[in-house]
Order: C-alpha cells, then structure tokens, then sequence
C-alpha cells in the first residue's frame, strides 16, 4: 500500500483585510465566496438607459468593470461612476456615492459575459438600502453596440 499525502490549506480572513478580488470568468460564472443568483435582480436594457441618458432623467450609472477592463477601454458610459467592486460597500460612505438617494433609480454595469459583477454589485446596493436598483443587461458591451454616450474614465477609483 501506498501512503497518500493529504494537503490541508486554511484561509483566514480577518477583519479589516481585504476580501478575494472578484473577476469575470472565461466560463461567466461569479469567482468570489458568494454568488448572487441573477434571478433576484432586475436589468434594465441598454435602450432604456439610453434613452433616460438622452431626456435626462435622473439616475446614478454605477460602472463596476474589474481592473484590467476597465484600464483596457479608458471610456465609461456618461455620467457612470467608476467603483471597484470590492471597494462598493466602503464608497458608500463617501461622495459621489453617499450623497445618492436611497429610493432613486441606480444602474450598474461590468463587461462581464453574463454580467456578474454588475449583478453582484446590484445586491451590494439593495443590502445597503437602496430601493431602485437595476443591472444593465449585456453591459459595457451592449453599451458600445448600442452606441451609446460616452466619456473618458477618471483614474484612481
């Protein structure tokens, strides 16, 4: 008989330090310790958000796209506010962010294949207490077919 080697690795988290980056996977599936079933949030069609964009009817554009997509495109939807997911909870406190009401309309967005960071950051904002919270369906993707506006991305977010 042979002895077999059983690895055992331990992951502590400690309060205070940072949570596992989550990305977009190759395969669209969340990456992360939780998953957020789509089915709990409502989308809005890029159309729809192109056309509150163009009244100017008022909605705060949260972009949620990780590192890499979001320093590859250096654009954002207009008016989107660039927040890296891991870092949405924390904003919260601080301007833009802290001064969104609570009960007004708030769309997020990724580049996702099935847009789960925009997804994910959806269920941040409605465990928060926001009301009216929405992920853009297909993304900064669906975003750039529909051609819709857009601006150059501010850095450091």
């Amino acid at each position: 008989m042979h002895a077999k080697s059983l690895a055992v690795f331990l992951f502590v988290i400690l309060p205070g330090s940072p949570q596992p980056v989550k990305a977009c996977s190759a395969a669209g599936a969340a990456t992360g310790w939780e998953q957020v079933k789509s089915s709990e949030i409502q989308f809005m069609t890029p159309e729809e958000l192109k056309l509150k964009v163009a009244k100017k009817q008022p909605v705060t554009i949260i972009d949620v796209r990780g590192g890499e997509a979001f320093a590859a495109g250096e654009r954002k939807i207009k008016g989107a506010i660039h927040v890296k997911l891991r870092r949405l909870r924390y904003r919260l406190s601080f301007a833009p962010l802290k001064d969104v009401a609570r009960d007004s309309e708030v769309v997020t967005y990724c580049a996702c294949p099935n847009d789960e960071l925009s997804i994910e950051a959806a269920q941040v904002l409605l465990d928060s207490g926001f009301k009216r919270v929405r992920a853009l369906k297909g993304g900064w993707r669906a975003w750039l077919k529909l051609n819709g506006p857009v601006e150059a991305a501010a850095r450091g977010n």
